[in-house]
């Protein structure tokens, strides 16, 4: 996502409308559907002031999510289901060994969308980064975090000596990010690939785009990534991010067509709304 503007905020400046700490809840795994309902709930009671800002840590089992914008073409070949959802962009899976983070956030006047989601990028950069993918970065956009092509790395890989060749050539998303904002408060998030299986993303046009792979931390480095090595990592990186302290750079290595700029499809109300 390329900023048309620059942020209403001063990199340094907290986005967050309260400077209370923000509750981490760490769940464990737990159904899509339940995660989803728990984040309505916790929205409307943020927006009403009954609780504070809170972040969700868990793990979903194998799911597939549809945002407003996905195609038909996008959807699944091998006849699972869909959970059709309220947050923006289009298909993804969530599976065991991929990192969810839901932050329930109350953002400062005026909101600012596109800041939001830039430092959700920058946070997991940084996560990302420091386990040892050095390269990763953004895709001018595109939404998330991507791993460079071969191309882009003058030859070189890292732990990936024993891929595909094809996996090597194309640029690979890490994580992605699928967000709403209503009334101020933030729902939905980002999910970190650390050593989930892919065999579900052959099924689907991730996130819409065609011309580009999924990867994890573990393919990335050659050796396990869990869950559990990232989410603290993550969580302090986001926290330092929407406070400030992490400050939005650019770590733009191309820039690919907006896989978003399409109509949307119909979608069924949430569950629980603000």
């Amino acid at each position: 996502m390329t900023a048309p503007r620059d942020p209403f905020f001063p990199p340094h400046r907290c986005i967050r409308a309260s400077s209370a700490p923000v509750e981490i809840r760490r769940l464990g795994l737990v159904d899509y559907l339940q995660a989803w309902r728990l984040q309505a709930d916790l929205a409307a009671a943020r927006y009403r002031e009954e609780i504070g800002d809170t972040v969700l840590v868990l793990e979903h089992p194998s799911t597939y999510t549809a945002g407003k914008r996905t195609q038909p073409s996008d959807r699944p070949d091998n006849g699972l289901p869909v959970v059709d959802v309220d947050r923006g962009g289009r298909i993804t899976w969530h599976g065991e060994g991929q990192l969810v983070v839901y932050p329930i956030i109350k953002l400062a006047d005026p909101v600012d969308v596109v800041d939001y989601v830039r430092r959700l990028e920058e946070a997991l950069i940084q996560a990302v980064r420091r386990v040892g993918v050095a390269r990763a970065g953004r895709i001018d956009g595109r939404s998330g975090v991507w791993v460079p092509g071969q191309d882009k790395t003058d030859g070189q890989s890292r732990g990936l000596g024993w891929a595909p060749p094809e996996l090597l050539r194309q640029d690979r998303k890490v994580a992605a990010l699928g967000i709403r904002i209503t009334h101020g408060v933030t729902m939905h998030g980002l999910a970190l690939n650390c050593s989930n299986t892919l065999e579900y993303y052959k099924h689907i046009v991730p996130c819409g785009i065609s011309d580009a792979g999924v990867t994890t931390l573990s393919l990335e480095l050659g050796r396990t990534v869990t869950v559990a090595d990232m989410a603290e990592p993550l969580v302090c990186d986001l926290l330092d991010a929407l406070s400030g302290k992490l400050q939005v750079a650019n770590h733009s290595f191309a820039s690919a067509p907006d896989p978003t700029k399409v109509s949307a499809p119909h979608r069924p109300a949430p569950p629980v709304g603000l």
